[in-house]
């Protein structure tokens, strides 16, 4: 709403079992929400129900894949995917919807989706999600195959959030564990420094230069060090 303060419509696909699409429902949007899966738990039956305990009469659910929403072209003013691009049978024609409904001018927004750069990173991820052996269904793009799906569908990247860029990717560490273990990986390097050189550590220039040898902190912000790390977009239809 603040990027945007004439925002009325929200097409949110793929919304699991509502977190978002009842928050928006909550504030007083339009919301149309599609999600495939009719569970009671963690898809559109989930919905129904916060639906119902909120007495909403401003959210409609329908049980569908982004790639076969029937909607009018130019219909909503923001279409909200949150971790569920990743899932695209089909990233081209999924995206391509979400493109061809919004309205000119309005805001797809893309959160929290995973990012694979090669073949062995994917199956790193795979690996190491918790889920995937039980369920399957996970999946991950480059981030050059999401740009290039979301620019083909007719909308402009205005930002690009990395997996470190915001918390919203990172979550649920939060900004001041990061912070925490910044500064923590500092005392160790003080710590390092006074071991090899003793009371020199404590010349101004010592603790400055050791820290560029070691590349401080960049190394800990290396995302390629987290499997499936998320990227989220924000891209307009001009």
């Amino acid at each position: 709403e603040n990027m945007d303060p004439k925002t009325t419509t929200i097409l949110d696909i793929g919304c699991g079992n509502g977190i978002s699409c009842i928050s928006f429902a909550l504030e007083g949007f339009q919301v149309i929400a599609v999600e495939p899966d009719p569970s009671d738990t963690i898809g559109a039956g989930a919905i129904r129900k916060l639906k119902e305990h909120y007495q909403l009469n401003n959210i409609e659910i329908l049980e569908s894949y982004a790639e076969d929403i029937k909607f009018d072209s130019n219909s909503f003013d923001v279409v909200y995917v949150r971790q569920a691009m990743h899932h695209a049978n089909d990233l081209t024609k999924f995206t391509g919807e979400c493109g061809r409904v919004v309205k000119n001018g309005g805001l797809l927004l893309t959160i929290r989706d995973h990012v694979i750069f090669d073949v062995k990173d994917k199956e790193w991820f795979l690996e190491s999600h918790p889920l995937h052996k039980f369920y399957g269904g996970e999946n991950a793009y480059k981030p050059e195959e999401y740009e290039s799906a979301i620019k083909n569908a007719g909308m402009t990247i205005t930002h690009k959030l990395k997996f470190y860029d915001s918390v919203i990717n990172y979550f649920p560490v939060t900004t001041e564990e990061l912070e925490s273990k910044e500064k923590q990986e500092l005392e160790n390097i003080k710590q390092q420094l006074t071991n090899k050189i003793g009371l020199f550590s404590n010349l101004p220039f010592a603790l400055s230069w050791f820290k560029n040898r070691l590349n401080f902190p960049n190394y800990l912000y290396d995302e390629k060090m987290t499997p499936g790390r998320m990227y989220s977009y924000i891209s307009v239809k001009k």
